[in-house]
C-alpha cells in the first residue's frame, strides 16, 4: 500500500478534464513534474506546447518503448434547456452528482435519466437557473480508501497516470507520452506516435490504463495483459511480455475481450509500426462515479511497469 501515492491520486481525480477539455488536466501534470522532477534518477526532456495541444511527453535517456496514459474522461456536455449530452460512455446513473461551472457561477447538479417508450432515454441535469450551453459537468469527486480497494469516479485513467508518474521517478530509458481524446474518438496518439518514432525511433508501447472486471477477469488477481479487446497486439510482442511477467513473479491475468479499446487502438490504426499492448488493474463499476479498484492489482501493475522498462525501455 505504501507505493501508492494516494494523495497525489485524490488531486488527480479533483481536476476536471473530460475529452477535448485537458487543459486544466495537463497543467496540473506540468507543475507536478516541474516540481519534482530534481528528485527522479534520470534527467527528463519535456515536450510540449501549440504543437502537441494538451498531450505531454517526456523522454529519458533512449526510449526504444513509450507508455501511453490518456488524461481525458468521460463526463456530459450542456445542450439547450439543461439537456445533457455523453462525453465518452459515462453509464447514466440517475440521481448522480455532477459539478462544473459557468459564466453565472459554479454548478453542482445531479443527473435525470427520463425513460421513453420506444426506448428512448432522455438526459437533463436538475438545476434552477438554464445553464450555459456547452457547459461540462463531471462527476462530484468521492475519495473512498479502504483496507484492500480504492474507490472514486475517474480512476481510469487516473490511475494510468499516477501509474506513470511514479515510473517516472526511476526511469531511465523510455517515453512516457500523457495523451488526450481517448474516451470520445481519439485525436493525438497519431501525431504523438509521428512524434517519437521520427526523433527517437521508438516503436513500443504499453498503455497504462485501466480494465474492467468481467466473467474472466477478477479483483484482487494481479494486473491484466489484455491478449486482444477490439484490435489485437501483435503476438511476438506480448509473449515478450508475458515471459517478463512469469520469470518476475508478477501475478497477472490474461484477457480475451471482443470489445472495448484503448490508446492502443489508435496505435494500431497509425502509419507507424509500433508494437502496443494493454496492460493495467481491472475496475468494477467502470464509467461510474463509484469506479473500484483492488489496490493489490495496482501494486502489481506498478511493478511489472518497472520491471518492463527496465528490460525493453
Amino acid at each position: 500500500m505504501e507505493r501508492i501515492n494516494s494523495n497525489l491520486l485524490k488531486e488527480l481525480i479533483k481536476v476536471r478534464g473530460t475529452s477535448g477539455d485537458e487543459s486544466r488536466i495537463k497543467d496540473f501534470i506540468l507543475t507536478y513534474i516541474e516540481e519534482n522532477k530534481a528528485n527522479w534518477k534520470s534527467p527528463v526532456t519535456i515536450y510540449e506546447g501549440e504543437n502537441f495541444q494538451d498531450a505531454i511527453v517526456l523522454v529519458f535517456g533512449q526510449p526504444k518503448t513509450a507508455v501511453f496514459a490518456h488524461i481525458d474522461t468521460i463526463g456530459y456536455m450542456v445542450g439547450y434547456n439543461n439537456s445533457l449530452m455523453k462525453i465518452g460512455s459515462p453509464v447514466n446513473i440517475d440521481t448522480a452528482r455532477l459539478v462544473g461551472s459557468d459564466s453565472k457561477g459554479k454548478i453542482e447538479t445531479e443527473l435525470m435519466v427520463m425513460e421513453h417508450p420506444f426506448g428512448q432515454t432522455q438526459l437533463k441535469c436538475l438545476c434552477e437557473r438554464e445553464i450555459d450551453r456547452g457547459t461540462i459537468l463531471t462527476y462530484k469527486p468521492r475519495f473512498i480508501q479502504k483496507e484492500t480497494y480504492i474507490q472514486s469516479p475517474y480512476l481510469d485513467n487516473r490511475l494510468g497516470v499516477l501509474n506513470a508518474l511514479h515510473l517516472a521517478e526511476g526511469l531511465e530509458n523510455g517515453a512516457i507520452v500523457f495523451s488526450t481524446y481517448e474516451e470520445h474518438g481519439g485525436g493525438s496518439v497519431g501525431f504523438l506516435a509521428k512524434f517519437l518514432f521520427e526523433k527517437y525511433g521508438t516503436r513500443q508501447a504499453l498503455i497504462s490504463d485501466i480494465t474492467w472486471v468481467t466473467d474472466g477477469i477478477k479483483h484482487g488477481e494481479g494486473v491484466v495483459i489484455s491478449m486482444r479487446d477490439q484490435h489485437i497486439p501483435r503476438r511476438s510482442y506480448l509473449n515478450q511480455l508475458i515471459a517478463i511477467a512469469k520469470e518476475n513473479n508478477i501475478q497477472f491475468q490474461l484477457e480475451v475481450e471482443s470489445a472495448g479499446g484503448s490508446d492502443g487502438s489508435y496505435l494500431q490504426k497509425s502509419n507507424f509500426p509500433f508494437d502496443w499492448c494493454f496492460v493495467g488493474a481491472p475496475e468494477s463499476n467502470a464509467h461510474t462515479p463509484k469506479e473500484k479498484v483492488y489496490i493489490s492489482d495496482i501494486v502489481e501493475m506498478m511493478k511489472f511497469y518497472e520491471i518492463i522498462m527496465n528490460k525493453i525501455g
